[in-house]
């Protein structure tokens, strides 16, 4: 469920009281606008590849700061653009680009769906009804990639192969990620005046299997993406989100620096970091996760507000070297989500009493 809300809010500036400011949040946004390529795809890091998910995620970032940088809104709007002209025959994008041109014909699902997110958190944030009517289709069809996809309990299978067949397995974080695309793709029918009733059962399906059959998922619980992104996906909520990040809460949280990536390595990421913060908002934990977001600014780098993407605390080093863009994206979402400051945090706050209500 998408929590309601009118289709766009007063704009104001975005920022977190303490932590940071909106001057600083928009430059953050910038290293973006300056990564994005000729085409309107926007890289890992300058020169770098590109894949659609977090593409996406830095389109939803320059919506946000957009509302106040028409610069930032142009830019976001081309990165759809990419979107719609990038998307393949079948619905998929290829897992990878490199100078906008397909690096690889491997088709990820979650890759596929996650469009849906962006266009309903695009028409949310900036009311723009017939931008979101012209990306339809595309939502559409990267939702039907992804179904394509089922097993045969109605888990997804994480990709479709070079050759054209199913992956062998499928993964918890895939799996919650497309249980909240196909939330907000019902959600934007709606709103669209179209009706998608298998969308939402399916997403019901997958909200049963993440809950109560953890088990028919491929083993990546070293990773905290598979600790915490059945929370921020929508699927896992109430008291047993809470059961399920106090359980491993202190193998992945390290107070004063972040979270790290995965579990056996002294690594703590940005973006992770921030994916728990939107977790946590979604759960109404707000002072937790200002406190993890307070935690992670000795990565931003102070010369250009730009974030390291993660630091290795037992070689005491940032690594790696390059900047990903879809790190300054993650943070710039998860204070939208704090701040209730767009319209678009809707989409990562699912039911909770922290939506604004109509």
């Amino acid at each position: 469920m998408i929590a309601p809300g009118p289709e766009s809010d007063v704009p104001r500036a975005l920022h977190l009281p303490g932590v940071l400011t909106a001057d600083e949040l928009q430059r953050s946004a910038h290293y973006l606008v300056r990564s994005q390529e000729p085409d309107g795809a926007i890289p890992w890091f300058p020169g770098g590849h590109t894949d659609l998910w977090d593409h996406v995620e830095c389109a939803m970032a320059l919506t946000v700061t957009g509302l106040e940088v028409p610069e930032h809104a142009e830019a976001a709007r081309r990165a759809y653009l990419w979107v719609e002209s990038s998307r393949r025959p079948d619905g998929g994008w290829p897992a990878k680009f490199r100078q906008g041109a397909p690096a690889t014909a491997l088709r990820e699902a979650n890759h596929a769906a996650y469009p849906a997110v962006g266009i309903l958190h695009h028409l949310l944030t900036t009311g723009d009804t017939a931008f979101a009517r012209r990306l339809w289709p595309t939502v559409e069809s990267g939702l039907e990639f992804a179904l394509a996809l089922r097993g045969d309990h109605g888990e997804i299978l994480w990709a479709r192969s070079e050759d054209g067949s199913p992956g062998d397995h499928s993964l918890l974080t895939v799996c919650a990620s497309v249980h909240h695309a196909l939330r907000c793709g019902a959600a934007l029918a709606e709103r669209l005046g179209e009706t998608r009733p298998a969308w939402s059962a399916a997403a019901d399906r997958l909200a049963v299997l993440i809950n109560d059959h953890e088990d028919l998922f491929a083993d990546r619980s070293r990773f905290s993406m598979d600790w915490f992104y059945p929370v921020l996906g929508g699927a896992v909520h109430g008291t047993a989100a809470k059961e399920r990040l106090d359980e491993r809460w202190d193998t992945f949280v390290l107070p004063g620096l972040g979270v790290r990536c995965v579990s056996d390595q002294p690594w703590v990421t940005a973006a992770e970091s921030s994916e728990l913060v939107l977790a946590l908002a979604a759960m109404g934990e707000h002072d937790t996760a200002v406190r993890i977001m307070r935690d992670i600014q000795h990565l931003r780098d102070p010369a250009d507000g730009v974030y390291w993407t993660g630091y290795q605390f037992a070689e005491q080093v940032r690594w790696p070297v390059e900047r990903s863009t879809w790190t300054s994206a993650a943070v710039i979402l998860a204070v939208d989500a704090l701040t209730l400051t767009t319209g678009g945090s809707r989409v990562f706050l699912h039911a909770s009493e922290q939506a604004p209500a109509v």
